[in-house]
C-alpha cells in the first residue's frame, strides 16, 4: 500500500535542508494521512525528501525525522537513542549519571522529544502528536538502555498546545525519590522533576555558570531571575565580595536557600523575593551599584509575533541594569528565545546602553551546553545565547 504523503512547493525551506514543513509550503496532500501518521515528503518532481510525522492541526504540518523511507517503530527509536547516548559519551565525555540532556528533539532525530537525566531519574517530554503516541516505545527504549529508577513525564509545555495535545504529568516508570539532588561544577542543587520549571533544572546553562563565576572574585554580584540560585552560588563560591539573588517566586527563593545551605554558602548570599524590574528600579533610587550583574530571564518572545514587545521588555531591563553598574563593571546577559538572534540581541543592548548613557564593550559570548546540540540548517535548535559586556570607565 502506498504511504500517504505531501508534495512540497518549490523554494520551500525543506528543499534547502530544513526539517519542517509549514502548511503554506504544501502543494498537495495524497493518500489521506491522519494526524499523527508517518508520511512521505516529495518534491514536485516526485523525488523522495524523507519521512516525517504529520499533524494538520499544527502550523508545522510535517517534521522530517529521516531522509529515507522509515517507520516510527521500536527499532528506529532504539537506534536514535543509541546514537544520542554515543554522542554524549564518546564525543562530549559525559559519563552515565552526570546531569545532562540525553535527547534534544530534532537535533537527535526525534522531533519534539526531550529527555533530561538527573542521575538515575529521567524526565521525558513528547511535544509532537506522533511522538506522544510513541511514548510507550520511547520509555521502553530508555529503560532498556539506561535502567533508570524513574521516568517522569513532564508534558505541560506550550508546544503541546500547538499540536492539539493536553497537558499530562506523571510517573511513567519506577518510583520518584522524595528528593533529587544533582551535582554541577562541584555544587549541589535540588531539582524538582515532577513540578519545577521545564524539566526541573536548567541544564543548558551548566557551562555558563562556571564561565560567569570566573569573573566574580572580589566583586559585588547581583543575580536577577536567579531561579535555583545557580549563578549566585557559583559566584559566592568563586570569592565574590557580596552576592544578591533576586527571584519573584517565593517557592524558588526557598529552593535557593536550601541549595545555599547544602553547599555551605548560606551566609554568602542575600536572597530577595521580588520582581527583577522592580528590584532594579528600587536599587537605582537607593543609589546602589554592583560590579557584576547577571540577567537570565525567562523567554520574552515565545513566538515571532511577540518580538516587538519582547525587545521593549529586554531593552527596559537592560537600561535599569546598566545604570547600576560600577565603573569597569560587567553585565552577563542571556536570552532563551531562538527568535532573538545575536544581531538583534546586540542591537538591543546597544540601544539600552545609549539610553542609560553607559558605554560597553563585548567581552565574551555564551551558548547552550553542548549536550543541547545545534543543527546548522535548523536555527530553531539554537535558542540560548548570552554575552558578557564590560562598562567602559570614564565614558
Amino acid at each position: 500500500m502506498r504511504v500517504p504523503g505531501l508534495i512540497i512547493r518549490p523554494r520551500s525551506r525543506i528543499l534547502h535542508g530544513h526539517d519542517w514543513v509549514y502548511g503554506s509550503e504544501v502543494l498537495k496532500v495524497f493518500g489521506e494521512p491522519a494526524d499523527g501518521d508517518v508520511v512521505s515528503l516529495k518534491d514536485p518532481k516526485d523525488k523522495l525528501l524523507g519521512s516525517a510525522i504529520y499533524n494538520s492541526r499544527s502550523t508545522i504540518v510535517a517534521r522530517r525525522f529521516s531522509r529515507q523511507r522509515q517507520e516510527l517503530d521500536a527499532d528506529f527509536i532504539q537506534r536514535r537513542l543509541e546514537q544520542a547516548l554515543k554522542y554524549r559519551r564518546e564525543q562530549l565525555g559525559l559519563a552515565a549519571g552526570t546531569p545532562q540532556r540525553l535527547v534534544w528533539s530534532e537535533s537527535d532525530g526525534l522531533p519534539g522529544v526531550i529527555v533530561d537525566a538527573f542521575g538515575d531519574v529521567l524526565v521525558l517530554q513528547t511535544n509532537t502528536l506522533a511522538m506522544d503516541r510513541a511514548k510507550p516505545l520511547i520509555v521502553e527504549a530508555l529503560v532498556r538502555q539506561l535502567a533508570p529508577a524513574c521516568v517522569v513525564e513532564r508534558n505541560d509545555s506550550s508546544g503541546r498546545r500547538a499540536e492539539g495535545l493536553p497537558e499530562q504529568n506523571g510517573i511513567l516508570h519506577g518510583t520518584l525519590p522524595e528528593e533529587v539532588w544533582i551535582e554541577l561544577n562541584g555544587l549541589s542543587f535540588l531539582t524538582d522533576p515532577a513540578g519545577g520549571q521545564k524539566t526541573g533544572f536548567y541544564l543548558d546553562q551548566r557551562s555558563n555558570h562556571a564561565a560567569v563565576a570566573a569573573h566574580a572574585a572580589g566583586r559585588r554580584v547581583l543575580d536577577c531571575f536567579t531561579h535555583s540560585g545557580a549563578f549566585a552560588l557559583h559566584a559566592a563560591r568563586a570569592g565574590a565580595a557580596s552576592v544578591t539573588g533576586v527571584e519573584i517566586s517565593a517557592g524558588a527563593v526557598g529552593l535557593c536557600r536550601r541549595n545555599a545551605e547544602r553547599n555551605g554558602l548560606s551566609d554568602r548570599v542575600v536572597w530577595q523575593t521580588a520582581s527583577a524590574f522592580d528590584f532594579l528600579a528600587g536599587e537605582e533610587k537607593r543609589g546602589s551599584s554592583y560590579d557584576l550583574i547577571v540577567l537570565d530571564p525567562p523567554s520574552f518572545a515565545k513566538a515571532k509575533g511577540a518580538m516587538h514587545d519582547a525587545l521593549r521588555g529586554y531593552r527596559d531591563l537592560h537600561i535599569r541594569a546598566l545604570k547600576l553598574l560600577a565603573p569597569g563593571g560587567l553585565l552577563a546577559t542571556f536570552s532563551c528565545s531562538h527568535h532573538l538572534s545575536d544581531t538583534l540581541f546586540r542591537e538591543m543592548v546597544s540601544e539600552a546602553s545609549f539610553e542609560a548613557k553607559r558605554a560597553v564593550r563585548l567581552r565574551e559570548t555564551y551558548r547552550q551546553a553542548p549536550d543541547h546540540p545545534v543543527l546548522l540548517w535548523m536555527p530553531e535548535t539554537e535558542y540560548l545565547r548570552g554575552f558578557l559586556f564590560e562598562l567602559l570607565p570614564g565614558r
